[in-house]
C-alpha cells in the first residue's frame, strides 16, 4: 500500500508564508479571540484577552465591539463570552458533517453494548473536536459535549490523532498548544507523549487513564477513510468505578469493532492504515 508522505516543516512554513500575504490582521485577531473565548467558559475581560494574545487593548475593544454587535460575542458584566450566533453556525456545521450522520447509529449501538457514553471526534486546529455524543443510560455521566475542543495529549481521541495523523509533528503541536497538566496522571513531556503515540499505534486504540479528569477513563480507536487515512476517532467515556482496568480488553474490543464498522461505511477496505 502506498505510504502517506507527510509535509515537512519547511514545506509547511513555505505554504504559510505564501498565505500570510493575503491575511487581514484584525480579522485574524478576531478569529484568535473567538478561539480563546471557546477555551474559557467563565468569559474573559478585554484586558485579559489583549494580554494573552498580545493585541493592543484599544484594538481588542474595537474587535469585541464588532463581535458583540454581530452576535459572535456577548458582554456579561465586565467579561466577554461566545455569542448566540455561534450556536446556529455550529449546528449548521455539524449537520453538514457527513461522517457524523453515518456515525450516529454506530454510537447508539456502542453505547447499547457497553452501557457507557460514546462519542465521535474529528481533528480540528491541532486539537480534537467532539462532533457527536450518545449518552450512557446511567444517571452519572462524564463526557464532553458536541463542540468541545480537547487538547491532543490528554484526551483519548486526541491521542489517536497524535498517533496516526501527527506523529511527526508532536514537538511542533506541543509548542503551539502548551500541554496542560490536568491531573497527576497527565503526560506533558515530549518523550512521554511520543511513547504514548507509539503504544496507541501498536495496540490499535488509545487510553486516557484519568489524564483529562480524575475518576474518568476513556478509550478510543481510529476511523479510516477510503484512502486509508485517519479522518476521525470513536471512543467511550466512563467513570473508573464502572470502567475498571480489567474491563479494558472488553471495551477496546467493542470500540475497535465500532471503528471498523464506521471505517467500512466510509469505504475503507484495507487491513492497515497509511503511514
Amino acid at each position: 500500500m502506498p505510504s502517506l508522505t507527510l509535509p515537512t516543516r519547511n514545506s509547511r512554513t513555505d505554504e504559510q508564508q505564501k498565505m500570510e500575504r493575503y491575511v487581514i490582521p484584525n480579522l485574524r485577531n478576531a478569529c484568535r479571540i473567538l478561539k480563546l473565548l471557546g477555551q474559557d467558559t467563565n468569559g474573559l475581560k478585554a484586558a485579559d484577552i489583549a494580554r494573552q494574545l498580545k493585541i493592543p487593548v484599544t484594538t481588542t475593544l474595537r474587535i469585541m465591539s464588532t463581535l458583540n454587535l454581530e452576535g459572535f460575542a456577548r458582554k456579561v458584566d465586565t467579561r466577554y463570552e461566545l455569542g448566540p450566533v455561534l450556536i446556529q453556525l455550529g449546528n449548521a456545521s455539524l449537520a453538514g458533517t457527513e461522517i457524523r450522520e453515518a456515525a450516529i447509529p454506530i454510537l447508539e449501538k456502542l453505547t447499547g453494548t457497553t452501557a457507557e457514553t460514546s462519542h465521535l471526534a474529528i481533528p480540528c486546529d491541532d486539537r480534537s473536536l467532539i462532533v457527536a455524543v450518545q449518552d450512557s443510560p446511567h444517571p452519572l455521566r462524564a463526557a464532553s459535549r458536541p463542540g468541545f475542543l480537547a487538547q491532543l495529549h490528554c484526551s483519548s481521541t486526541g491521542k489517536v490523532f497524535l498517533a496516526y495523523l501527527h506523529r511527526n509533528r508532536v514537538e511542533e503541536i506541543l509548542a503551539n498548544h502548551v500541554p496542560v497538566k490536568r491531573t497527576v496522571h497527565t503526560q506533558i513531556e515530549n518523550d512521554e507523549v511520543c511513547e504514548e503515540a507509539d503504544l496507541t499505534r501498536k495496540r490499535g486504540y488509545s487510553l486516557d487513564d484519568e489524564e483529562f479528569n480524575l475518576g474518568v477513563r476513556c478509550l478510543a480507536a481510529p476511523i479510516f477513510d477510503s484512502s486509508g487515512a485517519v479522518t476521525a476517532a470513536i471512543g467511550i467515556t466512563a467513570s473508573t468505578v464502572r470502567f475498571t482496568k480489567d474491563r479494558i480488553p472488553e471495551m477496546s474490543t467493542a470500540v475497535r469493532a465500532a471503528a471498523r464498522e464506521l471505517s467500512m461505511l466510509l469505504g475503507y477496505v484495507g487491513n492497515r492504515p497509511r503511514v
